[in-house]
């Protein structure tokens, strides 16, 4: 993208379709046509979210355009237009289905591993969780670090070496609790987040990589975008359904 095209994109996202006084001839829709994705308009759509990662699912089908994001934002002020229960079912299909493939993953490993004993599946997703710690906190002090924000990022650091000391203990009482065979069959796990296979001795490059990366952050952000929309239309239904009682009860 150019400067020009970066610089018309801000002016869009900040001022919308009527920037230079009138609706700009790019724009043939209003915000609230049904062509117009409300996910977009709510910054949660999972394919801008995952553009560029191993889940991309193409361009949306729907229209996105940053002004009408902001005429959306502007108009919301004086008037409630509930999208977020679009959005909401636009979510909730798309982690379903998510969620649905990685029952479908974690099927397919467990059909080719031992089963374990409940201390050394408690062991094993002790150590996942401690794997999970570890990358989420290294890709935090790289993050910190890369800002210049050095104290804070080595106090992170010094929890990595913390949580890799435990982890090893783990590992090491883990690999005592089961047979050398089961042990080879047990090195992988589905992401419960994202789908992707972790592995139990995955290093904290790898660790840091998954789970500071595009792809894992962006279900993150989806999910807890779901949880939110889903407080959100409840409330609003709830709301709207005291209002009616209250309509009836004067009519």
């Amino acid at each position: 993208m150019s400067a020009v095209d970066q610089m018309r994109a801000m002016l869009d996202q900040l001022m919308g379709t009527s920037r230079n006084g009138e609706t700009d001839g790019r724009n043939h829709v209003r915000f609230d046509d049904a062509s117009v994705c409300r996910s977009f308009l709510l910054d949660c759509c999972p394919h801008d979210i995952l553009e560029g990662t191993r889940a991309d699912i193409g361009a949306c089908a729907k229209v996105h355009d940053l002004a009408l994001r902001a005429d959306y934002n502007a108009a919301q002020k004086q008037r409630d237009y509930f999208f977020e229960r679009d959005a909401l079912e636009h979510l909730k299909e798309f982690i379903g289905e998510s969620d649905r493939k990685t029952e479908m993953s974690k099927k397919k490993l467990a059909a080719v591993q031992d089963e374990l004993t409940e201390d050394a599946t408690e062991k094993m997703n002790e150590i996942h969780q401690l794997g999970e710690q570890i990358g989420t906190k290294l890709a935090r002090a790289e993050e910190l670090g890369a800002t210049g924000e050095v104290e804070e990022s080595l106090r992170f650091l010094e929890e990595v070496e913390n949580l890799k000391k435990e982890k090893q203990g783990l590992e090491l009482e883990f690999r005592n609790s089961i047979s050398a065979s089961s042990y080879q069959q047990q090195k992988l796990r589905v992401c419960e987040v994202c789908s992707a296979y972790l592995g139990i001795h995955d290093n904290d490059r790898r660790l840091a990589d998954h789970f500071g990366g595009k792809l894992h952050v962006g279900f993150i952000k989806i999910r807890e975008k779901l949880t939110e929309l889903r407080e959100i239309v409840d409330e609003k239904l709830k709301k709207r359904e005291k209002e009616r009682e209250e309509r009836n009860r004067r009519g």
